[in-house]
């Protein structure tokens, strides 16, 4: 599933803000326009961006490629990948004219995109390391806040219908109490798109000085979070007008969340079947209509 050449633009967008000022601005043309990147000389693009050529070159190095024709080529296929398939003409930037035909197309094609290049970006090594690390896992700690937290609770919710032992803490003082009892063996993951909530940092923090094993989910992989993971599991929301990115990166967590749990699931599958019977046979009377046959 993973493409490194369909991946491009997302990968770039991903590293943004671990560039140095100059690179950034290189990466902000490249993402504005990759089709016209794609066609430029390294001096036009330098010009563009007003820099030096030194510093795109920097900036190829710096989100994966040796060097200036490497990201043309794989700009080039990409775009070749996209005027071939479905068109890419609506963006998930809404204008203050849009008609609400407009906006609400525009919102779906900026959720559709983030859970597509979320998929096509994730790392399947990653998710297996993490699936691991769960199902043997005697406690789960799930930390996140805002939008993140609403995650937060999904993921443990399904968990907790498995049979698996989670806590999802949305408040921060509650996951710094929990993260501090943590112990080897545990698993703690902690959800934030941009990677650098103060909050969510300090609970995985503590739970990592414990020796618990650490999970960061977030949609930048050089982010302050990632770097105390264990293991990272990335999304690829774009951050839109209205901040209809922050919708767009909640789907995309959940995404992630999905394939983990799925992945658990199939794991313990008869464990998992059987829990699911009973939760689905202890909550089917409080549905208007339907008779139990207790």
């Amino acid at each position: 599933m993973h493409d490194p050449a369909l991946a491009t633009t997302v990968r770039i967008r991903a590293l943004v803000p671990s560039l140095a000022p100059a690179e950034r601005r290189v990466a902000e043309r490249v993402l504005d326009d990759p089709a016209a990147v794609a066609a430029s000389t390294i001096s036009s693009l330098a010009r563009d961006c007003a820099t030096s050529e030194t510093t795109v070159i920097r900036f190829c190095r710096a989100v994966g490629f040796i060097g200036y024709p490497a990201l043309r080529l794989a700009l080039a296929a990409e775009n070749g990948r996209s005027d071939a398939g479905e068109s890419r003409q609506l963006t998930g930037d809404i204008a203050a004219d849009d008609d609400l035909d407009k906006v609400v197309a525009k919102i779906a094609f900026a959720d559709a995109r983030a859970v597509e290049e979320t998929a096509e970006q994730l790392d399947l090594g990653a998710l297996h390391l993490v699936i691991d690390a769960l199902v043997e896992a005697p406690r789960v700690d799930i930390y996140g806040v805002a939008a993140s937290g609403s995650v937060a609770l999904d993921f443990q919710q399904k968990l907790h219908r498995i049979g698996r032992v989670a806590f999802a803490w949305t408040d921060p003082h509650i996951a710094l109490t929990s993260a501090a009892l943590l112990t080897p063996g545990d698993v703690a993951v902690a959800i934030s798109h941009s990677g650098a909530t103060k909050d969510t940092i300090d609970a995985l923090a503590l739970a990592k000085s414990n020796g618990a094993t650490t999970v960061a989910l977030t949609n930048f992989p050089r982010s302050p979070l990632a770097k105390l993971g264990d293991h990272v599991l990335t999304t690829a929301a774009r951050e839109t007008t209205f901040r209809s990115g922050a919708t767009a990166s909640r789907l995309a967590q959940l995404t992630v969340v999905d394939c983990v749990f799925v992945g658990v699931a199939q794991r313990t599958f008869d464990t998992t079947q059987r829990a699911l019977e009973l939760t689905h046979d202890a909550v089917a009377d409080r549905r208007v209509g339907r008779k139990t046959g207790r």
